[in-house]
């Protein structure tokens, strides 16, 4: 079998801050999670490790990170409780497996790695997705750990925009934070994991694209392996993920082409966003339609890069 260059990318959401607020400190700090991130994974794809084991590591990094909006910076609903999501997927086989509406793992992309490994089934969701991140011995965290003073002031300040009408200011922040990683390793494998708190003040029990296959996450070995980051329901709407899949498999698109295609199609329809895509040649893309997207990568030399706006 020939060996491939391993790449990588992830990213912490499009939901940046407005580059009018962003000062040096917040840059740098943002920088540094998205550079903490994107080492662990690189280091599993060094050692010889899968890009399933990469993408991964480096989304627990990003959920660990309270910055971002997934584990630990998860934003809260309009009801104030948590409820995360989170999907891998293995480009070898298809094999998915996906969680939605949960709350106490500290890293909810195990949760949905558990799903794909230890059940028949390619989804869980709600308590009965809870009852099973206990019982298979996952890291529980009291609600504490994820009440971050900055998520509760978000969710304080959207719930008084509603409740003063005030006009809906197309706060990116508020409505796009997701954290993602895609991979290509030594074997030609991809895989993609993406893992979201959600919208700041959605309604409970609101599931967006992160979670669901074809659309915020994708992989298959023969096209290419994508996370999406962005206003949700457009991203289902439009099969975002298997769009650039059947555009690179039946179109003779190449991976750049498919996916700013597809990202640029969505920016007057209301779905603004981006996504990050590496395919099986190790070709990398991350376009977006917002005013940012945090994101960082790894090329096949092994030099990493990080930009946000």
């Amino acid at each position: 079998m020939p060996e491939f260059k391993p790449v990588l990318a992830l990213h912490g959401g499009a939901g940046t801050i407005r580059r009018s607020a962003m000062t040096p400190e917040r840059e740098a700090a943002y920088t540094q999670g998205l550079l903490t991130a994107l080492s662990a994974g690189r280091a599993v794809l060094e050692s010889g490790g899968s890009a399933l084991d990469a993408v991964t590591a480096t989304v627990m990094a990003l959920e660990d990170e309270p910055l971002f909006n997934a584990g630990r910076g998860a934003v809260l609903t309009s009801a104030g409780t948590l409820e995360m999501d989170a999907a891998i997927m293995d480009g070898r086989d298809r094999r998915a497996g996906a969680v939605a509406g949960i709350f106490g793992p500290r890293n909810p992309i195990l949760a949905a790695r558990a799903v794909m490994e230890k059940t028949e089934h390619v989804m869980l969701t709600g308590s009965g997705a809870n009852a099973f991140c206990r019982e298979s011995g996952l890291e529980i965290m009291p609600e504490d750990y994820f009440l971050t003073p900055a998520r509760q002031e978000a969710l304080a300040r959207e719930l008084e925009r509603r409740r003063t009408g005030a006009p809906d200011d197309g706060d990116a922040a508020r409505k796009h934070g997701t954290v993602g990683a895609v991979a290509l390793d030594s074997h030609g494998h991809l895989a993609a994991a993406t893992s979201t708190g959600g919208m700041t003040a959605k309604l409970p029990g609101r599931v967006g694209d992160s979670p669901v296959f074809g659309a915020g996450t994708w992989a298959d070995d023969a096209t290419c392996a994508v996370s999406a980051t962005g206003h949700g329901e457009y991203f289902i709407r439009y099969a975002v993920g298997h769009e650039i899949d059947a555009r690179m498999r039946w179109a003779g698109h190449n991976l750049k082409a498919a996916s700013e295609g597809i990202v640029r199609e969505l920016a007057p329809l209301g779905g603004s966003g981006g996504l990050i895509a590496v395919d099986r040649t190790g070709a990398i893309s991350l376009p977006f339609n917002s005013e940012g997207m945090y994101r960082a990568w790894m090329q096949a030399d092994g030099s990493m890069h990080t930009a946000i706006f």
